[in-house]
């Protein structure tokens, strides 16, 4: 019996910077034995099914398959769909008045994140966005985006979050990638 998993890949394809063509990403993971393997988007969102339950192994095998054959570490990231529709329902802000860019999850990987992490930041003087933690994930709400957010830069020093790896995605993203999971396990 297999899982469906969504595998979220970090910082590749930035600005022309650690290129991952999706189409050598789709098979490479079919080269390590994944099946139904499709991708969303060049930001490194890749959906697939596996037998291994274990997703920290399947993060492992990926980083190592995409470090031998692009000469990069990536960090990655595997997570269940069920995991992910968690996630999406489990929103704390009223996300289907929002737009997808306004929204976002950051996933974390590593011991669990919990507020204490975030205790030097002062909410207020970061309104109106707000953020929210969640089962290893921290929602994010930025009126005017990801890449003008004051909060969202704050969120993402160094120093709060040494010793997790942390990659982002916008709503809509999320959404996605839930159906995706979804449509494969039917």
């Amino acid at each position: 019996m297999t899982t469906t998993y969504a595998a979220l890949l970090r910082g590749i394809n930035v600005g022309g910077n650690r290129k991952v063509p999706m189409a050598e990403l789709r098979t490479l993971m079919e080269e390590l034995g994944h099946d139904a393997v499709k991708t969303y988007l060049n930001s490194g969102n890749a959906v697939f099914a596996s037998a291994t339950r274990d997703q920290d192994a399947l993060a492992a095998g990926l980083e190592e398959a995409i470090e031998k054959h692009f000469g990069f570490r990536v960090a990655c990231m595997v997570r269940s769909g069920p995991y992910l529709r968690s996630v999406l329902d489990a929103c704390p802000f009223p996300a289907a008045e929002l737009s997808g860019k306004q929204l976002h999850a950051t996933f974390f990987s590593g011991p669990p994140v919990t507020a204490e992490r975030f205790a030097s930041l002062d909410p207020a003087a970061f309104l109106p966005e707000e953020f929210r933690l969640g089962d290893q994930v921290l929602y994010l709400y930025a009126p005017d985006g990801l890449g003008k957010s004051p909060l969202g830069a704050a969120l993402s020093r160094p120093g709060l979050l040494k010793g997790v790896e942390a990659t982002s995605r916008n709503w809509n993203t999320v959404k996605a990638l839930v159906e995706m999971t979804e449509a494969t396990d039917a």
